[in-house]
């Protein structure tokens, strides 16, 4: 027995040793050739636009890039390709799964000007989980040969409302070295980036070693208020795109602004110079109310006090007390 009891204890020392030793040192530079990159930021902030221009422009410098839209809007390729929807990974595995044949690169890869592009897609509407179908969508990525192809980019423009299941992937299975996140001066934009941040540093402390390249801010009005926010994550500013008509309108008419010879063209051969040489930071995710601290008060509703509600006004009546059945001892 004493033997027995020796043992265990013997055990138990050796796990507590083995459990006190530091961790590796997480790493701060991209180890891999090819630079694997996921984006994320707010629906209909801009995200796809930014990551279409910047893959052009990434294209005509001489890079060899591959774009992957992971968001079930699909619009990512629709903007690289003038408005035109490539068919998504998913739906071309579906409907030649049924036909009995298997799925080739020239069905769901697609160029244009030297970017090579694809849309992993989603179920239909009420018919399946948009997370899920990221994951299928890149377990036949892998079967096609995805860790075999040769780019100096992927960029995986990623929805950023949810940073949970398929959409978390990149960040949770380390797919890639750092996040870029894109917002605008707007509470619900920065909300979505913290989220990302928060999200980033948790995986962090659980081993990960994903950063956060940096903050895009598109449609910048000026206000200052995505800067203090990259400034209190303790993130860095790669790109700063103004809320100008021009871009606006090119925008909504799919038309790639983000060309050398262009009038955007050096604001976006920043950002790819910028996006190349961004070290994967570890954020500092604000709290709530250190993410309404940016704004001013007529913008969140400071001031306003929580007035907590009773019993009495849930019921829309006065209520009686009624005696308790729980028995109370008196402390000795």
């Amino acid at each position: 027995m004493n033997a027995s009891l020796t043992g265990a204890a013997l055990q138990a020392s050796i796990l507590r040793a083995e459990a006190a030793i530091p961790p590796d040192p997480v790493p701060t530079t991209a180890t891999r050739e090819t630079q694997v990159i996921a984006i994320y930021g707010k629906g209909g902030i801009g995200k796809s636009f930014t990551l279409a221009n910047l893959s052009y422009m990434l294209a005509q410098q001489g890079k060899r890039v591959l774009l992957i839209g992971c968001d079930p809007k699909s619009d990512t390729t629709s903007l690289l390709f003038g408005g035109r929807a490539c068919p998504t990974i998913i739906e071309t595995s579906t409907r030649r799964k049924l036909a009995g044949e298997s799925v080739e690169i020239g069905d769901v890869c697609f160029k244009r000007d030297g970017v090579f592009a694809m849309e992993l897609g989603g179920p239909e509407v009420g018919r399946g989980c948009g997370g899920r179908g990221i994951i299928h969508g890149f377990e036949l990525l892998e079967k096609l040969g995805f860790h075999e192809w040769g780019f100096d980019y992927v960029l995986l423009d990623f929805l950023g409302d949810v940073v949970c299941g398929g959409f978390g992937l990149p960040i949770a299975r380390d797919m890639c070295q750092k996040v870029i996140v894109v917002g605008s001066n707007d509470l619900q934009s920065l909300y979505v980036a913290n989220n990302v941040c928060s999200a980033v540093e948790y995986f962090r402390k659980l081993g990960g070693n994903v950063g956060v390249g940096g903050l895009v801010i598109n449609k910048d009005d000026g206000t200052g208020e995505a800067q203090a926010f990259a400034e209190a994550a303790g993130i860095p500013i790669l790109a700063s795109i103004p809320a100008d008509d021009d871009i606006r309108k090119k925008s909504a008419n799919y038309e790639i602004i983000g060309r050398p010879d262009g009038r955007w063209g050096p604001l976006f051969a920043e950002l790819a110079d910028n996006i190349g040489t961004a070290l994967p930071h570890r954020p500092t995710p604000l709290s709530q109310d250190q993410l309404l601290g940016l704004f001013k008060g007529e913008a969140v509703g400071r001031g306003v006090v929580l007035d907590p509600a009773s019993d009495a006004d849930m019921r829309g009546r006065a209520v009686a007390r009624k005696p308790s059945l729980e028995v109370v001892y008196e402390a000795v």
